[in-house]
Formats: structure tokens, sequence, C-alpha cells
């Protein structure tokens, strides 16, 4: 049996009646074109239909997150899970995570660390700094595929997020 991800949306009360608006994205985080591309695709064969944003680097995604330079115009909605891989250019993801922890309104939005680093000092640092999970992405290409399709179910389907809401 194929678990069918609920959706969680945005709620606005109108005049007293709640109404649903949009369903809150996955942020993924992630440099490495292939990696972009197998976690797409599990996510598309386990049914996952939030939007998936991706930026490439560390800049990119505090940008998109903090709605500034190419982002600026984007709909003012956190991200239901971030995917953030450890190694990246510009602003490396143990800077990303820091701001995003640091941030009042941010600092719910559970981050998974996704990453090729096995070191301890990155694993520990990670979760020093508030991240939700480490998840070390396997080499061979089914086990990876099969783990992003699971992390993706669970922050889909099983977790109940926090409602974050973002000042304008």
């Amino acid at each position: 049996m194929v678990a069918q991800p609920s959706i969680f949306y945005y709620q606005q009360l109108v005049e007293g009646e709640q109404m649903m608006i949009e369903a809150r994205p996955l942020l993924l985080v992630e440099d490495d074109r292939k990696d972009v591309e197998l976690t797409l695709a599990a996510f598309a064969e386990s049914n996952i239909s939030n939007e998936v944003n991706v930026v490439r680097d560390g800049a990119e995604a505090l940008d998109y997150l903090y709605r500034r330079g190419n982002y600026s115009t984007r709909m003012n909605v956190t991200p239901l899970v971030i995917l953030l891989d450890l190694k990246l250019p510009k602003v490396d993801g143990i800077q990303v995570l820091q701001n995003l922890k640091g941030d009042p309104v941010l600092k719910s939005v559970p981050v998974v660390m996704l990453t090729s680093s096995r070191e301890e000092r990155d694993v520990m640092r990670s979760y020093d700094l508030g991240a939700n999970a480490y998840v070390v992405k396997p080499v061979d290409f089914s086990e990876f595929f099969n783990a992003v399709k699971e992390i993706g179910l669970f922050w889909t389907v099983v977790n109940h997020p926090p409602q974050i809401d973002k000042p304008e």
C-alpha cells in the first residue's frame, strides 16, 4: 500500500470561515545536479505533491528564506521542511542553519541535513545548532533514492509541523 501524502495548507480566517490557501512547499538546498534530480524523482514516485523549490547554494537559500534579491516577490510562505546540504558554495550549510535557528520566525522550520559528510564534528555541530535530523547520503543510487523517499514521506505525511506566521 502506497501512502497518500496529506498536504498541509495555510488557513486564513475570512469573515469567520476557514479558507484553504496553498500547500506549503519543501525547500531543497543542494548544489549537486544529480542529487537534485534523484530527490525530485523520489518525491514524485512517493506521490509527494507539495511543490519543491530548489536552490543551489547557501546564499541563494538565505535569499529565498528572507525573500531577498530574485526571491523578493515570492509568496510569504515558509517551507514545510528544508533539506539542507552541508557542503555548499558561497555560504555553507552550517552557516545557513545558524541563520535559520537564530531567527525568531524561521527557527521553527524543520531542517534535515542531507549530506555526504560522516564527520562526527559535522553531525554534532548540526544538532547543536538545531537541526531536526542528520542524514548521510548513501552512495548507492537505489539506497539514496529510497532514503529520500522515506524522508519525504515522513515530513509530508507523518510529521505534524507548527503553523508559522511570518510578518510581511
